[in-house]
């Protein structure tokens, strides 16, 4: 497999975000859904509005998030929508809560190594492509989070999100989503990420923003503080390729908080995403990093 490229830019400002995109030479077409994480309420480390604004506009791109399957200010519309007025998303954006109204669309996977189906939000069939925007930082799960968790968790409904945690248990229990076999969890997301993958086709890019990076995901109300200096932007149409680069910027860092990160990612075998998703066929982890 011909090693996949990644762009990468150590300038953290909105129009570097318009610039990383651009250097990919992909125009998305027709309606473009702009997936990242609109922040939990408390998280003081998710990426602004304003500082994406730019990005969102040159693609025209539809603000697109989905419901959580545990307790907080986004796991019901109503909740959600007015964390996102709050939060500022709506200020500047039209949003769409893809799961507000039933039923998901069921997304298949044949070839999925735990789970054979993913349940999104239906309003994914509105859209043409989609800009996958993510922070990249760690987990308390996950290990880290990037591109594939975006594409997993992320695009998952309500629903999805617990069917992913319970490795494919239907109706499963809140407390299920935490006492799982960790592998077949990690696995369970390349395989939901796989699906949105195939969705989308050649209609989708990956750009992942290294900054604010808490061992804590933004889904977390109250995180830690960032351990690490900001590192940068990365660039791709590559998702296992991205977040590779991302785990290998911040091994081979010489910032002091690098270990308290790596510790999170690795307790929880966090690159196993990565290579499951590697075996999937979504991506290459043998990469060009093209400093831009």
């Amino acid at each position: 497999m011909e090693k996949a490229k990644v762009y990468f830019t150590r300038e953290l400002t909105p129009e570097s975000v318009v610039k990383m995109y651009r250097t990919l030479n992909k125009e998305l077409p027709g309606k473009v859904a702009v997936k990242l994480h609109s922040g939990e309420e408390g998280n003081q480390n998710y990426l602004r509005p304003e500082f994406l604004k730019e990005m969102i506009e040159a693609v025209n791109g539809t603000v697109v998030e989905c419901n959580t399957a545990y307790d907080g200010a986004r796991d019901t519309t109503e909740k959600h929508t007015k964390l996102m007025e709050s939060h500022g998303w709506s200020k500047y954006f039209d949003v769409d809560i893809m799961d507000s109204e039933g039923p998901d669309t069921v997304l298949e996977i044949p070839n999925g190594k735990v789970i054979k189906k993913n349940y999104v939000g239906k309003n994914i069939k509105k859209y043409d492509s989609m800009l996958v925007l993510s922070h990249f930082k760690g987990h308390p799960m996950g290990g880290y989070g990037g591109a594939l968790k975006q594409l997993s968790i992320g695009v998952a409904s309500g629903k999805g999100k617990r069917y992913i945690h319970c490795i494919g248990k239907e109706n499963g229990a809140y407390e299920d989503m935490f006492n799982v076999d960790q592998i077949k969890f990690l696995e369970s997301m390349a395989d939901a990420a796989s699906s949105v993958v195939k969705y989308f086709g050649d209609n989708i890019a990956y750009i992942n923003v290294m900054c604010n990076m808490s061992v804590d995901c933004d889904c977390c109300n109250v995180a830690e503080d960032p351990c690490m200096k900001d590192i940068g932007i990365l660039a791709s149409l590559d998702p296992v390729a991205i977040d590779q680069a991302c785990i290998d910027l911040v091994k081979k860092s010489d910032d002091p908080g690098r270990d308290h990160l790596l510790e999170r990612i690795n307790s929880r075998h966090g690159t196993h995403t990565i290579d499951a998703a590697y075996d999937l066929g979504i991506g290459n982890k043998e990469y060009e990093l093209i400093e831009v």
